[in-house]
C-alpha cells in the first residue's frame, strides 16, 4: 500500500495504490505554482481509473480539478456526505456567492453517483471507513466534512477534511468514531492545520505518532501548528525526530507498507 499526499498548497490532493492495483483518490486540489494537477499526474503516472474517489470537503480547493479529473479518468465510486441534497448543497454554495465552473461540475458529478452502491472493487488488505455530521445539524461545509480511517496492518491514517472544533465534539460522542480514533497513529490535521480544525478533545482518544499537514506558505498565524507537535511521540528522521510534516516545507509525502514490512515515510524535499 503507497499512500502519497501532494503539495497542492491550500487543498489536498491524496493518491492511494492498494495491494490490488485499485486506486482511491482523495480530493482533486491543484498547484497553480507548480501546475500540478490530478487529472495530469494521475494518467502520466499510469493510473488508468479510480476505483474510489473520496470528496471530503465541499469547498473548492478539495475539488478545483475535478472539471479535468473526470473527464479524463474513469470513476467507480464516488463518496461524499450525502446527509445535504444536491439542491440544499447548491443553495448552499450560493451563499457565498455565484457558483464557479468546478463548483457546477461537482455538483453534476454529486448528481452523476446518486445512485445506491451494491458491488466494491477489492483493496486486498487495506480497510476504510468513513463518519460524517448530517445536515442541518451543521450547515457548514467545514462541519460536513467526511472524516476517513484508512487502516492497514498497523497503520492507521485519519484524514478529516476541514472539519472544525464543534464538528468534531459532535462525532466524539460516538462510541464508534472514538474506538476508531483510538486505534489511529498518522493523522492528517483538518483543514490544513488551521487553528480552527483542532479540538484538543480528540487527543483523549488518539495518540498519533506523527501529524501531516497539507497547506501553502504560513501567511496567518491561524497556520501555526505548535499545539499539534505536543500530542505526536514523533517519528525518527536521518535528520533527527520529527512530530509535524508540512507539505510547504517537505514536498510531497508518501507512507508505504507492504504486507510484510513496517510502514515507511519518506518527503519530497527530505
Amino acid at each position: 500500500m503507497k499512500f502519497t499526499i501532494f503539495n497542492v498548497e491550500h487543498g489536498f490532493f491524496g493518491y492511494l495504490i492498494s495491494d490490488t492495483n485499485n486506486v482511491m483518490v482523495f480530493d482533486c486540489g491543484h498547484n497553480q505554482s507548480t501546475s500540478l494537477k490530478p487529472s495530469l499526474y494521475l494518467p502520466q503516472s499510469g493510473c488508468s481509473g479510480i476505483e474510489y474517489f473520496i470528496l471530503s470537503n465541499y469547498d473548492q480547493d478539495h475539488f478545483s480539478d475535478l472539471p479535468n479529473l473526470v473527464a479524463n479518468i474513469p470513476i467507480t465510486l464516488f463518496y461524499r456526505n450525502k446527509s445535504i441534497s444536491i439542491e440544499q448543497l447548491k443553495r448552499l454554495k450560493l451563499e457565498s456567492g455565484p457558483l464557479t465552473y468546478a463548483a457546477n461540475e461537482m455538483l453534476r458529478v454529486c448528481d452523476r453517483f446518486s445512485a445506491p452502491v451494491y458491488s466494491y472493487p477489492s483493496l486486498g488488505n487495506l480497510e476504510f471507513n468513513i463518519f460524517h455530521n448530517n445536515y442541518p445539524t451543521f450547515s457548514d461545509t467545514n462541519n460536513l466534512s467526511l472524516v476517513t480511517f484508512i487502516k492497514y496492518r498497523e497503520l492507521c491514517i485519519v484524514y478529516p477534511g476541514d472539519l472544525e472544533k464543534d464538528g468534531w465534539e459532535k462525532l466524539l460522542e460516538d462510541n464508534n468514531f472514538t474506538n476508531e480514533l483510538s486505534k489511529v497513529n498518522l493523522f492528517i490535521a483538518s483543514h490544513h492545520g488551521r487553528v480552527n480544525g483542532y479540538c484538543e478533545s480528540v487527543f483523549d482518544f488518539c495518540h498519533p505518532e506523527i501529524f501531516i499537514i497539507s497547506d501553502s506558505s504560513i501567511k496567518y498565524d491561524t497556520q501555526k501548528h505548535d499545539y499539534y507537535s505536543k500530542h505526536s511521540t514523533g517519528v525518527n528522521f536521518p535528520n533527527g525526530k520529527r512530530y509535524v510534516l508540512t507539505t510547504r516545507n517537505d514536498g510531497n509525502i508518501a507512507i508505504e507498507q507492504t504486507i510484510l514490512n513496517g510502514a515507511t515515510i519518506t518527503c519530497q524535499n527530505s
